[in-house]
């Protein structure tokens, strides 16, 4: 029934009773879970966790908040994990200008940019993270040859979501969209087409209304799934089988 197309089960937070977990939420309705990763290490637990269970799939990428210490041989080593038929796309990767104390905005450019390079060198749909760098994210994206993939948690504008869809990429949409302070997503979710939305829970963070606060997984895709569907004045069911197509047309 639920696709959730971000979120990341490799977390400590789940070390405690993650088998338990994940095994209930696919009895719960949950299909297909992309685990996504933010650096070399976490990479790995990513793979892992997609070769134990079928119907978990991974990301492989360096979050642009790792990338301090990156180099090309982390590129070629992407590559080679990028072979493993549980892998399905690079990410997430990007920009995030949040943190004053991270990489500098060059160097975040920088492997943005190669990393970029090599998605579209394997031909792989690409998963972006954008923290408050819209205007670089989506110039950069433009500029290279990745016609692919999905905007992660988007948290731009209804024309930026409108741009990055003539290009052929997805909206991925999560718990913010139940939050109170959500205007601008609720009118991205509004104006965006609902072939081209994804739903997503980045567990264990951003859980829903009215579980803010709580550790995240994916059975609470369905608060996210009723919001868009309230919004769209759809049935949930069709929003749970729409994003689960749209998904499966980026991932496979």
């Amino acid at each position: 029934m639920y696709f959730d197309s971000h979120a990341h089960f490799d977390d400590v937070q789940y070390d405690d009773d993650r088998h338990q977990l994940i095994e209930e939420m696919h009895q719960n309705g949950v299909d297909f879970i992309i685990n996504s990763c933010d650096s070399m290490e976490s990479a790995k637990k990513a793979m892992a966790l997609a070769e134990k269970y079928n119907f978990i799939y991974a990301n492989v990428g360096v979050h642009p908040s790792e990338v301090e210490n990156m180099t090309e041989e982390d590129i070629k080593t992407l590559a080679k994990y990028a072979e493993n038929p549980k892998v399905v796309a690079i990410g997430e990767i990007g920009l995030d200008y949040h943190y004053d104390d991270g990489p500098s905005k060059e160097k975040q450019q920088y492997w943005f940019k190669r990393q970029l390079d090599l998605t579209a060198d394997l031909n792989m749909p690409v998963v972006v993270h954008s923290r408050d760098a819209a205007q670089d994210t989506f110039d950069i994206i433009k500029a290279s040859r990745v016609r692919k993939g999905l905007i992660h948690a988007f948290s731009g504008s209804k024309e930026l979501a409108q741009e990055y869809i003539k290009m052929g990429f997805y909206i991925s949409v999560g718990g913010v969209v139940t939050f109170k302070n959500a205007k601008k997503l609720v009118e991205v979710v509004e104006n965006v087409p609902i072939d081209k939305i994804l739903v997503e829970t980045d567990s264990p963070y951003l859980s829903p209304t009215p579980l803010r606060g709580t550790r995240n997984n994916s059975q609470n895709l369905k608060y996210i799934v009723e919001k868009i569907a309230q919004i769209k004045q759809l049935s949930p069911q069709i929003v749970a089988q729409k994003t689960k197509e749209n998904a499966l047309e980026v991932f496979c």
